[in-house]
């Protein structure tokens, strides 16, 4: 039975007159609501298109949502839209026909998935409109009501999120029916795609523009943002405890809603909060970018919200928080910035098409910057087009309450996008890395070593220093090619009969005076930068691979280490320090060294300095030699042993096969030998005893490295992931936990040993320098290495802490002989700040170089076949478990990804009989140890911890950003290889091989456009620098995941 109701519209005229309008309206019992979720399906009839099934929500857009996101509504990733008759007469009434028939279009179109309800001709939705009441309240309320119905119609199995931008809306049904949830269109974007990029930019774009046209009539603009605190407001709410301080740190993969304030000085310790600060969404942020010292208030508790735990793009191997992802955590709001941390940001032009879409007079430019956790950047520039291909460096210089974005300017071209040199650049300028040229005032400091003039050991030297080219037997042992030896070792009996065992460090200060030209920009530079295909010296490589490397055979300078030990217990009785001349007798590798050490002394015959030797020579020094190497062995045993609870966690080392022009041909796969450890035990020796010296000498400005203690929370998913296979991780000290990765090892996955390494190795903080003034002695302790005082001495070439810690202990050196010292050292305040330097160029050190991996892994998948290439497949472990997806190790590259088990389009993987993997509409159910997978169908697959799958390989690629590596699983089972020699080969092997395939990709794009570039040869000449070495080396030489702070093949 129909009811007849009359419905009056006030239309307007194209002339902007209003009609009055009655027409009869006629309500019906039962419309078609078009859900597969139907609980009257007889009744509904719905014999049009459906909704999806696998969604997991409907969404209800508002009518002024659908005029204003009519265009986000379009994109195809969102789903189970429901468009009431409401929402469309508006549309039809206010935007017009052309708008109305998109619409009409939209809901006919198969390929989205969205439908109409027609809540205005069903009885139990219709509402009349009140006396007095607004249309566009109306409006609201009836799509409202509607949305209700549409619940409890699905019999309350399906959330319905309402998206309006009606702000009293929000307050008054947020929360006044359960399943049921109203809030506004940028939230529901930010909270159920904030990876949808394009749906977040138009977004923003759509809002930018309306609030220009509100604003044009305006003379003053509406504020975006509160305006910060003064600052003594700041400093005093600091003090009282209303407010925290502490570094911003914005969640790339979240960029738009999640950051997290890490707490510094007092507030770290007077707040009493043992976890960071969340910041939810940029109001909150209030125009602080990632990196500003901010000043926070925390919001009542009621407020705090919880960390994301899905996957999203980009996710990849960060480190597992604590918390439980469900879990509230403090959250606050941004009340001013103490320090800005802004820097040069290389940002991309929009496209052709959206430069034309903001007119062609446009000067205003919203820019991209390439690292997610940048907001866009507003300049001015009439050039957008002509740089729409190119990489640009823009700087910030203001951001005011009322900008929705920051204001900047254009700083200047780095190269085309996708240009392997272009993209090199954006890494460096993106960690603020400069490798302009060494000056010719700082070349004119260096020594001089030619032919016709060569380098010699001066009289006043030799004088002074202790001489030790005819008493001591001194060699290297170093991987295979290596040209910049800076450390010797030495072994010999004395007199009494006990030993004497050396260390003998490159003397780089003896070159490198204080605040000279080359200090300064050592200092600057802080340390050598390896990226995937170059390097970049900290010096100038007449000291860094000639006078400064103790090669075989020539005299050089170095500072020594000697220890008298006891001839049977190894116990240390005397430690002398002091500067020395030396003569490496051999340069030995690390494989003969080892090969010595185990008896095969056919090795000699690819030593260089045996082959000229006559039989008896040749058998006395060899005899000399293989006690020396030997008795290192047995002494680093006993060393190693008196360092309870070190930890020996994973690390990743190769052997690099340089060729006649000393450019990489090869890198072999190195052995876990006994002599590596035999090396590092000697070089953690001696950085400990000179800790010890310097702090003695010097108790508040000595530089030491401290590694403080992981918070147990950290360890977490280590314990729960050990704990799926069986194992049990004890992690009360650095012993037991030590001891218990050395139990956790699965005879039949050697893998799990090493992943369990590699979460331990992600759940400790980081080691930093400090000055001994700034802390008490308690927490000098290196938690790592297991030692109560340690700091770097063993690698000055190309660290300068090493170089401030070498003229310490010359500092030291003369304090003990009463000596004035010629060494100007730091004040304690001075050197925290150094200190502070330093840490944050090794971390944009280590940075670069991961980011310099991922993009020749990018370019090297990039142009290959997924379907045909076999490299492109390969065996993954499954190493953590998210909502939507896993983490996925492959052995064979060293690559670290998320794979999804559900994609964008809803669609759960399955894996039919023959283990192929498939989208299927279906659910995911995550446990502690495995995700299960089930299709509507009722098939389902457990991803266990640890489990290997067959792992697709491709590049996700982006224009403004850079590309990334895509993980699909399409198989449950593991790949076998058909070549069993290519399986055990290591995965670096096949990374020398990828470095190798791109840039002779690039070499032959440029010679294909006649373009004459000898990158080696330019950087050579341009920079000064070292070209050859690879990022490779820096896997030799600074095993920073190891944590045992093994530097260089060994120096620490």
């Amino acid at each position: 039975m129909l009811q007849k109701r009359e419905k009056v519209l006030l239309l307007k005229t194209f002339q902007g007159r209003t009609l009055r309008i009655v027409r009869e309206h006629y309500l019906r019992p039962s419309v078609p609501c078009n859900s597969p979720l139907c609980s009257q399906p007889t009744v509904c009839i719905n014999d049009g298109k459906l909704l999806s099934s696998d969604v997991t929500h409907y969404m209800i857009p508002d009518w002024k949502v659908v005029q204003d996101y009519f265009e986000i509504l379009e994109f195809p990733e969102l789903k189970g839209i429901i468009f009431m008759q409401t929402a469309c007469q508006a549309v039809q009434h206010q935007r017009g026909r052309r708008q109305y028939n998109k619409l009409r279009n939209l809901l006919k179109d198969a390929r989205h998935d969205c439908v109409p309800f027609a809540n205005e001709f069903l009885q139990d939705c219709y509402l009349p409109r009140e006396q007095g009441e607004s249309m566009e309240k109306w409006q609201t309320r009836s799509i409202y009501s509607a949305a209700v119905w549409y619940y409890h119609h699905c019999q309350d199995r399906m959330p319905v999120i309402m998206v309006t931008e009606d702000e009293e809306a929000v307050q008054q049904y947020g929360s006044e029916t359960e399943g049921v949830f109203v809030i506004s269109f940028k939230n529901y974007l930010d909270n159920f795609w904030p990876d949808l990029k394009a749906a977040h930019e138009l977004c923003d774009s759509i809002l930018q523009s309306r609030r220009e046209r509100e604003n044009e009539s305006q003379e003053s603009r509406r504020k975006e943002y509160p305006e910060h605190l003064p600052l003594e407001v700041l400093e005093a709410g600091i003090k009282s405890g209303r407010y925290i301080q502490g570094i911003l740190k914005v969640n790339k993969h979240r960029a738009q809603i999640e950051a997290f304030v890490r707490l510094q000085g007092a507030s770290s310790k007077d707040s009493g909060l043992v976890s960071d600060v969340l910041i939810h969404g940029m109001k909150a942020r209030n125009r602080s970018i990632h990196g500003d010292v901010v000043v926070v208030e925390l919001l009542p508790r009621s407020e705090w919200k919880g960390r994301t735990s899905a996957l999203c793009e980009n996710d990849s191997d960060d480190k597992a928080s604590g918390e439980s992802p469900s879990e509230p955590m403090p959250t606050g709001r941004v009340m001013g910035i103490l320090q800005k941390n802004w820097r040069d940001y290389v940002v991309t032009f929009p496209s052709k098409e959206e430069v034309q879409s903001q007119g062609k007079n446009a000067q205003k430019i919203l820019v991209t910057p390439w690292d997610y956790r940048i907001p866009k950047i507003r300049i001015s520039t009439q050039q957008a087009e002509a740089l729409q291909d190119f990489r640009v460096v823009v700087r910030i210089d203001s951001w005011e309450s009322t900008s929705v974005y920051p204001n900047g300017h254009f700083v200047r071209v780095l190269g085309r996008i996708g240009d392997l040199e272009a993209e090199i650049a954006t890494i460096l300028v993106e960690n603020s890395i400069s490798v302009a040229p060494f000056s010719e005032a700082q070349m004119c400091e260096m020594p001089v070593n030619t032919p016709e003039n060569p380098w010699k050991v001066s009289p006043e030297e030799e004088r002074e220093r202790k001489d030790l080219r005819k008493t001591h037997l001194v060699f290297s042992i170093d991987p295979k090619g290596c040209e910049d030896v800076d450390d010797t070792l030495s072994v010999r009996t004395l007199s009494n009969g006990n030993l004497e065992l050396g260390v003998h460090i490159a003397d780089v200060t003896h070159f490198v005076a204080p605040n000279s030209y080359s200090d300064i920009e050592a200092r600057t530079r802080a340390t050598t930068y390896y990226l995937a295909d170059r390097r970049y010296d900290m010096l100038p490589s007449i000291l860094s691979a000639d006078l400064c490397s103790l090669l075989g055979g020539v005299d050089r300078y170095a500072v020594s280490v000697l220890w008298e030990l006891d001839k049977t217990s190894y116990e240390i009785k005397t430690v002398w320090y002091g500067r020395t001349i030396i003569r490496s007798a051999y340069k030995l590798f690390y494989e003969a060294a080892q090969e010595l050490l185990d008896g095969n002394f056919s090795i000699i015959d690819d030593i260089p300095e045996f082959r000229d030797l006559d039989e008896k020579s040749r058998q006395a020094k060899l005899e000399e030699l293989v006690w020396a190497v030997g008795k290192l062995t047995d002494i680093a045993r006993h060393v190693r042993a008196k360092r309870h609870g070190a930890l020996e966690l994973e690390g990743v080392e190769v052997r690099i096969q340089l060729d006649e022009k000393k450019n990489i041909c090869d890198l072999i796969p190195k052995q876990p030998l006994e002599v590596h450890e035999t090396v590092a035990e000697c070089m953690i020796l001696a950085n400990h005893w000179v800790a010890k010296k310097i702090w003695e000498s010097f108790p508040h400005q000595a530089l030491l490295r401290q590694h403080p203690p992981p918070h147990q929370e950290f360890f977490s998913e280590l314990r729960e992931c050990a704990k799926a296979k069986g194992f049990f991780i004890d992690t009360r000290s650095n012993k037991t936990l030590a001891d218990s990765l050395d139990n956790a090892n699965d005879p039949s996955d050697p893998i799990v040993n090493r992943l369990l390494r590699s979460m331990a190795t992600h759940a400790m903080s980081n080691a930093l320098y400090f000055s001994t003034g700034s802390c008490a002695e308690e927490e000098f302790h290196h938690y790592g290495l297991a030692l109560d005082k340690y700091t770097h001495f063993t690698s000055p070439i190309r660290r300068y802490s090493d170089i401030i810690v070498h003229r310490l202990l010359m500092a030291a050196i003369s304090k003990d002989k009463k000596m004035e010292s010629k060494e100007n050292l730091f004040s304690n305040k001075d050197l925290e700040e150094l200190c502070r330097h330093i840490n944050n160029r090794n971390r944009a050190a280590q940075r670069s170089q991961k980011r310099s991996t991922e993009l020749f892994q990018c370019m090297y998948f990039k142009d290959k076949d997924q379907e045909t290439e076999d490299r492109c497949i390969s065996d993954g472990v499954i190493y953590s478990m998210r909502t939507n997806g896993v983490l996925v190790f492959i052995p064979r590259f060293g690559i670290k990804g998320a794979a999804y088990l559900k994609n964008k389009d809803g669609l759960v993987i399955s894996c039919g009989p023959d283990s192929r993997s498939e989208w299927k509409p279906g659910s995911l159910q995550r446990f502690q140890n495995k995700i299960t997978s089930t299709t509507t169908a009722g098939e389902s697959v457990t991803f266990h911890l640890f489990d290997h799958v067959t792992v697709r390989i491709s590049v996700q690629a982006s224009r403004c950003h850079s590309d990334t590596i895509r993980l699909e699983i399409i198989s449950n089972k593991p790949y076998m290889i058909p070549d069993t020699e290519l399986f055990h080969q290591s995965s670096l092997l096949l990374k020398s091989d990828l470095v190798k395939e791109v840039t002779r990709s690039v070499e032959e794009a440029q010679l294909a456009q006649a373009v004459k570039v000898n990158v080696i040869q330019e950087d050579c000449e341009k920079y000064c620098q070292t070209k050859g070495r690879s990022l490779y080396t820096l896997l030799e030489e600074i095993r920073d995941l190891a944590l045992l702070d093994v530097s260089n093949s060994h120096g620490i």
